[in-house]
C-alpha cells in the first residue's frame, strides 16, 4: 500500500468518525430541544452534514469508480430531500398550531394563511 492510499484511509476513517458523530449530535438534539421547529433543525442540518462526512469517507475509503458514483447520487437526493420533508414538516405543524408561536420573533406566515389571497388584508 503506497502512502497516498494510507493518507487516503486515514483521511475517510476521520471523516467517517466526524460524521458518525455529528449525526449523533444532531440526535441529542432532537431529542432535547422543545418544540418542533427546533427539532426540524436539529433533524435536518446536521444529519445533512453528518451524512456527508460518512458518504465522503466511505468514497475516500473504496476508491472504485461505481461505488463513488453511487454515494455521489445518495448525497444528491440527501441534499434534495432532507430539507423539503423538514420544510413540510415544520409547516404542517405550523398549521396545526403545534409550534408554540409564542417565542417566535417574526411570523412571516400569518398573514399569508389568514387571508384567502395572501396579502395579509393589504389593497
Amino acid at each position: 500500500m503506497n502512502a497516498l492510499a494510507r493518507a487516503a484511509d486515514l483521511a475517510g476513517t476521520i471523516l467517517l468518525l466526524l460524521g458518525c458523530l455529528q449525526c449523533l449530535l444532531g440526535v441529542i438534539g432532537m431529542l432535547r430541544f422543545p418544540d418542533v421547529l427546533s427539532r426540524s433543525h436539529a433533524a435536518t442540518k446536521p444529519q445533512t452534514l453528518g451524512m456527508l462526512l460518512v458518504l465522503v469517507g466511505v468514497g475516500l475509503r473504496l476508491r472504485h469508480g461505481t461505488d463513488v458514483g453511487t454515494l455521489a447520487l445518495i448525497v444528491f437526493f440527501q441534499f434534495l430531500t432532507s430539507p423539503v420533508a423538514s420544510h413540510l414538516v415544520a409547516r404542517s405543524a405550523y398549521r396545526t398550531g403545534q409550534t408554540g408561536s409564542r417565542g417566535l420573533l417574526r411570523d412571516d406566515l400569518d398573514p399569508q394563511l389568514s387571508d384567502g389571497d395572501g396579502t395579509g388584508g393589504q389593497p
